[in-house]
């Protein structure tokens, strides 16, 4: 097994996203991340394939020195799919935007989660379009005024987390692009996991949409306005870390440690292998102000990925058939000879 380093997956092409672009910080932690997951899982650099749509994040191929793949607008997910249903030995990692996975290439965004493809989705979200300069996306927040929006949009956006919950995914996590550790260990969980892994990094495009996530991205105050999940560990925040979550009936509730008797152990623990899809929605539905919003792996649980059932389909048709080339198949069923 080849001992990778993060300078082994960068590529000799010059990156050309803009300056402070935070597609930069999640390219870095993929590159990052890559020497500890092929370790981990055994997996070659040949065995690796890098895949994208079309739009700012869809060049990351290029800077990859992997196998790689640029499809067309949408179709990224299609395309994975084939590639790992072709041929279950590559790990497939994918990048696509907001517009490119949520808009034109929703549909096979929302059946790759729901089959449970095993490939790793990375959804770069700056809430705009920014490679066609700034038209609204799927995600740009309500009243967004844009090129395309001029009086402000009148449509509620998208929240990718409830959508691949909504699909039944089982695994979804979430991060800012300056999370560099955080994302990291999420993109070494997402390889472990077997199934669609959905990673949507919060970006910031600092041309068309600047401080699209900064009510929560702001280092003065994103320890109060986010919460890192990590499971088995206290749903605790706050610079302070002072305060947490609670289930106040069905719903649930910031409370502060020490205020009106509670303490850390009321305080709910997070469990991301449960297959409590409803708690895991509220989560992921999380917004400021009422809520921090949620960072880190909010769902991971084990199903059959569609590629595995697949193959194993296919051997045991195989076994049972008495077909084994093209020659066979021409000469079953009913036959005649023309003279």
């Amino acid at each position: 097994m080849t001992k990778y380093t993060f300078k082994d997956f960068k590529s000799d092409q010059e990156v050309r996203w803009c300056p402070g672009c935070g597609d930069h910080a999640v390219l870095a932690a993929l590159q990052r991340a890559l020497p500890a997951i092929c370790e981990e899982t055994g997996t070659e650099k040949e065995n690796l394939v890098v895949v994208s749509g079309i739009g700012c994040s869809s060049r990351l191929p290029y800077y990859m020195d992997t196998y790689g793949f640029h499809s067309i607008h949408g179709r990224a997910t299609a395309i994975s799919t084939g590639i790992k249903v072709a041929n279950p030995g590559l790990a497939v990692w994918q990048a696509c935007g907001d517009g490119d996975a949520l808009a034109i290439g929703g549909n096979h965004f929302i059946h790759a989660v729901r089959r449970n493809v095993d490939i790793n989705i990375i959804l770069f979200n700056n809430r705009i379009y920014g490679l066609t300069k700034g038209q609204y996306s799927p995600t740009s927040k309500l009243g967004a005024i844009t090129k395309t929006s001029p009086y402000g949009t009148v449509e509620p956006p998208f929240n990718p987390g409830s959508l691949v919950l909504g699909a039944k995914g089982t695994f979804f996590a979430r991060s800012l692009d300056s999370e560099l550790k955080l994302n990291e260990e999420i993109m070494l969980e997402a390889a472990r996991h077997k199934g669609t892994s959905v990673m949507e990094m919060l970006v910031n495009c600092v041309i068309f949409n600047d401080g699209a996530h900064s009510v929560i991205s702001d280092r003065a105050t994103r320890a109060d306005r986010t919460i890192i999940l990590r499971h088995g560990e206290k749903m605790i925040f706050g610079k302070d870390r002072n305060k947490g979550l609670v289930l106040d009936g069905l719903r649930l509730k910031v409370v502060t440690i020490g205020e009106d008797g509670v303490t850390e152990d009321d305080i709910l623990t997070h469990d991301a292998h449960s297959d409590n899809l409803g708690l895991h929605t509220m989560l992921a539905d999380m917004k400021y102000p009422e809520y921090p919003v949620a960072l880190g792996i909010i769902r991971s649980v084990e199903a059959e990925s569609y590629d595995a059932a697949v193959e194993r389909q296919v051997e045991e048709v195989t076994a049972k058939s008495g077909i084994r080339c093209v020659d066979d198949l021409l000469r079953s069923g009913t036959v005649w000879e023309v003279k």
